[in-house]
């Protein structure tokens, strides 16, 4: 398999003519959404029912991924202490599957990843998705609000800069601080399934 790019993108509160925009920008060509609840109360515009033919009528093809690569899983093994655990998800066989319909698809299409998310870095498309895509040898480019676009090498390094760790240590190599920096964003912004941390989640 080729190296292919995949982009990313947070619908946010756009208009869904902004939302196109940035996305004829770029020239995408689809849309795969990894919202686990493809809906919204605050941005209708974006429920599944009417991005789907918005997308469509723009030329954009849409598939719902959510299942496969969202982060709210209804597999209780994912969860410690009722919160997800990024490394569990990432092992489960619906994420595989997900990765390499992506991969698959990026070969043919110019893809971008949608979540709700304006920045990146508070986001699972970002922390989890991507992060498993570069592993897997794709390329990942996060697409912003205003219309630029950021490398996932260079959110890394924004992201290590949010907690002190961009700065060269004596013990630890660059990579060793960037996980730490992931898993610190990962409690920030994993999802926390309350009945389960009542209950208690699996943990073996």
């Amino acid at each position: 398999m080729t190296i292919s790019t995949v982009y990313t993108v947070g619908h946010s509160t756009h208009s869904m003519s902004q939302f196109l925009s940035l996305l004829q920008k770029h020239e995408i060509t689809a849309v795969a959404d990894v919202r686990s609840t493809p809906a919204s109360r605050f941005t209708p515009q974006f429920n599944r029912h009417s991005v789907t033919p918005a997308l469509h009528d723009a030329g954009i093809k849409y598939v719902f991924l959510g299942k496969e690569l969202g982060a709210r899983p209804d597999n209780a093994a994912c969860y410690v202490d009722g919160r997800v655990n990024f490394s569990r998800l990432a092992q489960t066989p619906d994420f595989i599957s997900g990765i390499d319909r992506l991969q698959n698809g990026a070969q043919h299409e110019r893809i971008a990843v949608m979540c709700a998310e304006q920045e990146p870095l508070d986001c699972h498309r970002c922390i989890l998705v991507s992060r498993v895509l570069g592993e897997h040898g794709t390329t990942v480019e996060h697409i912003h609000s205003d219309g630029h676009v950021e490398s996932h090498a260079a959110a890394m390094r924004r992201l290590m800069a949010v907690f002190g760790l961009d700065q060269a240590e004596l013990f630890r190599t660059p990579d060793e601080r960037l996980q730490e920096a992931l898993s610190r964003q990962e409690q920030r912004i994993a999802y926390v399934n309350e009945e389960l941390h009542t209950n208690g989640a699996p943990n073996k």
